[in-house]
């Protein structure tokens, strides 16, 4: 094309590429690092700037580290230009975690930007200062959140909205009660783009604060149209949570309306009531609506007998709140987002009238065929609607016809929903369908259009005929004569169609006895092997099914016991159950043949290669011995001598199984449109509905629309006079106090060593700890960088007092004593010949390098003879794949690889029997889950072994004072912190405590001898508050410090008593550590040993 120019086809696609993208910053991606950017950043032209902070962002996009240059942004951060200002604003959100103490130094241009004429630049300020993740900064971006709240402008009111989950992140509790307040302010907006940014902060802060739902509801309803798509969803549920905490379920309703099917027109017109209202699922899709399908079902009653009270239900006439919210959700039915659809229609099913619930079939069936992206997720809600009222969806069972383009998901769910919705009338056009389904080349698609065909004979006593004609003529088919083992897919149709016709019969076997001679004969053409194990199942529980059956058992006894050879294992082990329970059921004239048989059939089981096989061969044989020995059937002087044996086989083959319901498997029912209905678990954030008519609202609280507007008029103007008072003073809003660290007392620990011995366990000596420290040290943290003067010079000592709590420090002296590690078997005598290892992790720093651990190996002689040369030596494959393991460790030091795995151990020559010997070793563990593989020589032996690490000795202590270790807790919040609860009951266990010794010190002692006993850590203080009660725990608080030795990086461990002291106590166990993997799977290990109760009371 256009050779005649000389052109091609591939330098026209780049001259059309490179037209595309003039006008655009798209070349920056190309090469980011031509052009030097430190320079352009310390420009004095605005266009340089900005080419050099658009390079920055092309570079961090591309994953690059550019934190370099973090000085150089941030001085640009007072420049006039808003275009910079917002790519200043950007970068800092990036990196101003990594760089905390630079980021600090912007913050008088934050709040400077906070009183900017420009709205943009003042929301822009906003995001930015919310976004900067610190502890040291959050009173401060409080206020300004507040003050931004009642701004004029509707953006920097939405930016205060978003702004309001990331401080409430940061786990500060006493700034909750603020941020609710703030979320309540929001809430009573008049702009819809703020309330339904509010409604986001709400879910994720408050979602049980039901008042300042309450307080605004009927303004939120009339709103909601408004609200923008993703605002909506969150808004529609939490008015429907409000509505039921406070007013219950309708009784109307459908989750209610267990009985009275014929007035609410729910019944079809041939009155089969049965398919148009299952009221059992209704009942349980409720009770998980309310209390979740993980506490409901782990009842052993759940019956619909537990219905609600009268008094937590209501009616649509007479409540004036459901009727808002049902009209306000109906125009959503047909919003443009799906989410929104699925949102409205939960309403609608769970509060709508019973007759006014067909009002979702329609927009979810348009939802179906328009949404491709979310046609997985519609059908799974349209199936449980399905599953609890057939009748909704039954007249438009064509919608759920299926399409080649469908995914295999959606086909097995467009199955289940035409197995369920079929009625008399539809299934001929169903049946059809499947007929072509059965014929698509994904044969584990056909395979389940077999099974939906089993469903709808099973549902519809009218078709059965036609089915099982259908479903024997697939069983017949030339081609399932063949190796099918070798089709991909194609096993799976015929295995499908026997168990299809087995559900059939099942529910008429004496009707269907014809067929199931059927399936008899054609025994010897199915050659799969669960097929034929389903068909001989269908042997010995039909053998004594009218009078044709039984004439034919002699028959297919004996073609079971001269194909057993050949049989799969799982047919081997039908063969012998169905043996079994034809001899049982033997008829007088064939015992003495089917008896034979049996005792064939079981010699050949005895010498089968499976061993499933030989003991199920054993167990019948046992079982069946005293029907072997007779002669006859009813040989009554046997039966009486085996009188246990008669009732066992009775029981075991005599007895009829209960019909299986696939359904109870499915029984677990959420939200409609929430996550936890897709993956059927409740997902991370997922809450069921409050119980009904658990929240009580006062009606004087509630304010008219007047007095909002007024009270809203009047915090806006409140709101200017405080900012022009924060531009006046400075800072004075945001004056950091002082903290003195002085008060913490370390006399506590300053004793004597030779005085030891005489001091008790604990010494409580009353120290005062500000219960504000943190915030207090943060705050003297930021007046340094700012150069403000602190404002706590000016409070009075009695000011200070009002906000301290008195504290018991307690001193724990000699537990170091007491402590027994736990120890670990590496090699049991039965492996080992004779030779028992048990290994001990030591709390010992190694001499040879900080990587490695001590561990104590015991060697123990259990045999009758000495064991000569004994040693421990790492495996030579361990040097070839240490390469691959060490990418699971990270980063690590360059002279990492070259510490040896194994510190030479000194040979143990001869261990006499009955005799032990022990030996220290020094090992590096690549990686803190992983074992280390070593090899066991001993009397010319080489044995491998496996050292598993514990990751309590994974760490070394890391002796600090209470004021440095609290400093490093604020250091490491937000993502390096995590916390885990857990029981523990061990101090109940202590007999100290009934002979009246101090509750406290035996608690204190258990949990520290558990922790040091399987951990390698520093015990820095514990702490108690003196106004507890000599009952009371609570409070109660034990430090300890470590650093991983692998990185040095310090790691924090907090654990928080709750509970009474005669009772088991709730712990909280938190960890700071940088390390995020290594800290959660320490915090799993302590959370677990201390869990595990002690063999003995400490």
């Amino acid at each position: 094309m256009f050779n005649q120019f000389g052109s091609t086809a591939d330098t026209l696609s780049k001259a059309s590429a490179a037209v595309l993208r003039i006008g655009t910053d798209a070349h920056l991606y190309d090469d980011p690092e031509d052009v030097s950017i430190a320079p352009l950043l310390d420009s004095k032209f605005e266009s340089e700037k900005c080419e050099a902070l658009k390079r920055l962002l092309a570079l961090i996009a591309q994953g690059f580290d550019v934190s370099n240059f973090f000085p150089q942004v941030v001085k640009n951060v007072a420049s006039q230009s808003s275009e910079v200002k917002k790519l200043v604003y950007l970068y800092l959100l990036h990196y101003a975690e990594k760089r905390p103490n630079e980021a600090l130094l912007s913050i008088n241009y934050f709040q400077k930007d906070l009183g900017d004429p420009n709205p943009l630049v003042r929301a822009w300020a906003l995001r930015t200062m919310a976004g900067i993740r610190l502890h040291v900064i959050a009173p401060l971006a409080l206020a300004a959140v507040t003050k931004c709240a009642r701004d004029p402008a509707v953006y920097v009111r939405k930016c205060a909205a978003n702004a309001l989950p990331k401080l409430n992140d940061l786990r500060l509790d006493e700034h909750a009660p603020a941020i609710e307040e703030l979320v309540g302010i929001l809430l009573n907006d008049l702009s819809p783009g703020v309330v339904g940014a509010a409604a986001a902060a709400f879910t994720s802060i408050c979602p049980n604060n039901f008042e300042l739902i309450g307080k605004n509801y009927k303004k939120l309803c009339e709103i909601l149209p408004d609200v923008e798509e993703w605002g909506q969803i969150l808004l529609i549920g939490s008015l429907l949570r409000y509505v039921v905490a406070r007013h219950g379920l309708v009784r109307e309703s459908l989750m209610l309306s267990l009985h009275g099917l014929e007035s609410n027109g729910f019944c079809e017109k041939d009155g089969d009531k049965s398919d148009s209202f299952d009221a059992n699922l209704v009942s349980l899709v409720s009770r998980c609506y309310i209390e979740g399908p993980d506490e409901y079902l782990s009842r052993s009653n759940n019956t619909v007998a537990a219905s609600f009270d009268s008094k937590e239900t209501t009616s649509v006439g007479d409540n004036e709140d459901v009727k808002i919210l049902l009209q306000c959700t109906s125009p959503l039915l047909w919003s443009n987002n799906s989410a929104v659809v699925l949102a409205a229609a939960g309403v609608q099913w769970i509060m709508a009238p019973l007759e006014d619930v067909k009002k979702i079939v329609k927009p979810l069936l348009f939802l179906l065929r328009s949404s491709t992206a979310s046609k997985y997720v519609v059908l799974c809600n349209i199936l449980v609607f399905a599953k609890a009222v057939p009748s909704l969806f039954a007249p438009h069972f064509e919608d759920f016809f299926i399409c080649s383009s469908d995914a295999y998901q959606v086909k097995a769910h467009k199955l289940e929903m035409l197995s369920l919705i079929a009625t008399t009338s539809s299934i001929s056009s169903i049946l059809r369908e499947f007929e072509d389904y059965i014929k698509d080349p994904d044969r584990i698609f056909a395979a389940d259009t077999v099974a939906a065909i089993g469903l709808c004979a099973k549902r519809l006593p009218e078709i059965p005929t036609a089915c099982l004609n259908g479903l024997l003529a697939l069983v017949r088919q030339e081609s399932f004569a063949g190796d099918l083992e070798l089709v991909d897919g194609e096993a799976g149709v015929l295995v499908q169609a026997v168990m299809s016709i087995q559900t059939i019969i099942e529910q008429d076997p004496l009707s269907h006895e014809k067929v199931i001679i059927q399936l008899f004969r054609s025994l010897d053409s199915v050659k799969v092997a669960a097929a034929r194990a389903s068909i001989i199942w269908m042997v010995g529980v039909y053998c004594s099914l009218g009078h044709i059956i039984p004439k034919m058992l002699t028959t297919i006894t004996k073609y079971l016991a001269w194909s057993f050879k050949s049989e799969a294992s799982e047919t081997k082990l039908q063969v012998l159950n169905t043996t079994a329970k034809v001899l049982i059921n033997a008829e007088v004239e064939d015992f003495q043949m089917l008896k034979k048989i049996v005792l064939y059939v079981l010699e050949l089981g005895e010498c089968d290669l499976n061993y499933d096989v030989r003991d199920r061969t054993r167990f019948l044989k046992k079982m069946l011995s005293y029907k072997l020995t007779c002669h006859e059937p009813a040989d009554d002087s046997v039966a009486s001598q085996e009188n246990i044996a008669e009732h066992v086989v009775e029981h075991v083959f005599g007895r009829k199984l209960k019909p299986f319901s696939p359904l109870n498997l499915h029984n677990r029912f959420y939200l409609p449109g929430s996550l936890s209905q897709i993956v059927l678990h409740a997902a991370p954030g997922y809450e069921p509905l409050p119980k009904p008519c658990s929240f009580v609202f006062e009606e004087h609280d509630q304010l008219s629309d007047s007095d909002r507007k007024r009270e809203a008029t009047a915090d806006l103007n409140g709101s200017h006079e405080s900012s022009e008072t924060v531009d006046e003073d400075g800072s004075s809003e945001y004056d950091s106090e002082s903290y003195d660290g002085s008060e913490f007392s370390s006399d506590g620990d300053e004793r004597n060593d030779a005085n030891d011995a005489a001091d008790p366990l604990i010494q409580i000596s009353e120290v005062t700890v500000s219960t504000n420290q943190e915030e207090l040290r943060s705050k003297m943290a930021l007046d340094l960088w700012l150069d403000e003067e602190s404002s706590t010079s000016n409070q009075t000592p009695s000011s200070l007092d009002t906000n301290q709590s008195s504290y018991a420090k307690i001193s724990i002296g000699d537990i170091g004593s007491r402590v027994k590690p736990k120890s670990y078997t590496l090699l049991d005598p039965g492996n080992g010949s004779g030779l028992k290892i048990d290994y001990t992790f030591l709390s010992e720093v190694s001499t040879a390098s900080p990587l490695h651990v001590c561990v104590e190996v015991l060697f123990q002689n259990s045999s009758t003879e000495p064991i000569l040369e004994v040693n421990l030596e790492d495996e030579e494959a361990m040097k070839e794949s240490d390469s691959a393991e060490q990418t699971l460790v990270g980063k690590a030091n360059a002279s990492y690889n070259n510490v040896p795995t194994l510190i030479p151990m000194e040979e143990i020559s001869c261990i006499e029997p009955g005799q032990s010997a022990k030996r220290l070793i020094q090992v590096r563990f690549h990686h803190h889950l992983l074992p280390t593989r070593l090899s066991l020589h001993y009397n010319g032996k080489k044995v491998p072994v496996k050292l598993r690490p514990d990751l309590g000795y994974l760490v070394k202590p890391f002796s600090i004072t209470i004021e440095e270790f609290l400093a490093t807790e604020s250091r490491l919040p937000g993502m390096f912190e995590y916390s885990r609860r857990c029981t523990f009951t061990d101090h109940v266990k202590d007999t100290r405590m009934e002979n009246g010794k101090d509750k406290f010190l035996s608690i204190c002692e258990s949990i520290t001898l558990k922790v040091l006993s399987n951990s390698n850590l520093h015990l820095v203080s514990v702490d108690l508050p003196v106004a507890n009660t000599l009952e009371d725990a609570t409070g109660l608080r034990l430090r300890f410090s470590s650093k991983i030795l692998s990185s040095e990086i310090p790691l924090l461990i907090t654990i928080t008593v709750q509970g009474k002291c005669n009772e088991d106590l709730n712990l909280t166990v938190k960890i700071n550590c940088e390390e995020t993997v290594f800290g959660l799977n320490l915090l799993n290990r302590i959370a677990n040993f201390l869990v595990e109760p002690s063999s003995s009371p400490s």
